[in-house]
């Protein structure tokens, strides 16, 4: 994945002027908003806590898409939960 120096340099990075994009519906819901960074980089965050940011380099991004297309991140219902699926599988 990201080399240590790749994610010290992604994090130092200025974002404040990026453009950040959600799913389309109601912009007052809570929703995970990512916004695209210099070589394929993107930033992720809450739109109900826009102040704590993650950032992601490109291999790490990829890494993670291509997982959740696999299924990796699927969840599975649990009694506790309302049938929502809170806990990995």
């Amino acid at each position: 994945m990201g080399t240590q120096q790749e994610c010290e340099e992604l994090y130092a990075m200025d974002i404040s002027d990026v453009v950040w994009e959600g799913a389309p519906g109601d912009p007052d819901e809570e929703r995970v908003e990512i916004a695209r960074l210099p070589g394929g980089a993107v930033a992720m965050r809450n739109s109900k806590e826009p102040e704590t940011v993650l950032r992601y380099t490109a291999a790490e991004w990829e890494a993670f898409v291509l997982g959740v297309r696999d299924g990796e991140f699927d969840l599975e219902p649990t009694e506790g939960d309302g049938g929502k699926g809170s806990e990995p599988a």
